[in-house]
């Protein structure tokens, strides 16, 4: 079935955010490319000796996720995720808001390159709250 651009990335908006929802990560993973690069503070929680805060390829992405999710639980257990994103069909970036309906939540914003159809640079950026939870995890792991 071929898709519009802007169809394309309310796909995989919607995708991405269902298999987190879940942990489907293999329903997540399917929307990255191969050779997809990730770039967040979560990283250096995750994997302190990750120089540069990043990690390439689908298999490290992955084993970020599997990691975030057991790290971070509390962080992202009923993680309030917006119905509103904004997307140009290559470009495809939403907001955590930090209050919710129901409350405050650890705030963030994604940003993701997309190429062909697939993820190839996905980037998330941490608001305070959710940073010190990520220094929370890094002393711990001292």
């Amino acid at each position: 079935m071929d898709m519009t651009p802007h169809e394309r990335a309310r796909y995989i908006y919607d995708e991405w955010n269902a298999g987190f929802n879940t942990r489907d990560m293999a329903r997540v993973m399917a929307l990255y490319a191969e050779d997809a690069i990730i770039e967040t503070p979560s990283v250096l929680a995750i994997f302190p000796d990750a120089p540069d805060g990043i990690l390439r390829g689908r298999d490290n992405i992955h084993a970020l996720f599997t990691k975030n999710i057991a790290a971070l639980s509390d962080t992202f257990e009923g993680l309030h995720r917006p119905v509103q994103f904004f997307s140009d069909g290559q470009y495809l970036t939403w907001e955590y808001p930090r209050a919710t309906p129901s409350g405050e939540q650890v705030d963030l914003f994604e940003s993701m390159d997309i190429k062909d159809g697939l993820i190839v640079y996905h980037r998330v950026y941490w608001g305070w709250s959710g940073f010190r939870k990520l220094l929370r995890v890094l002393t711990d792991q001292k």
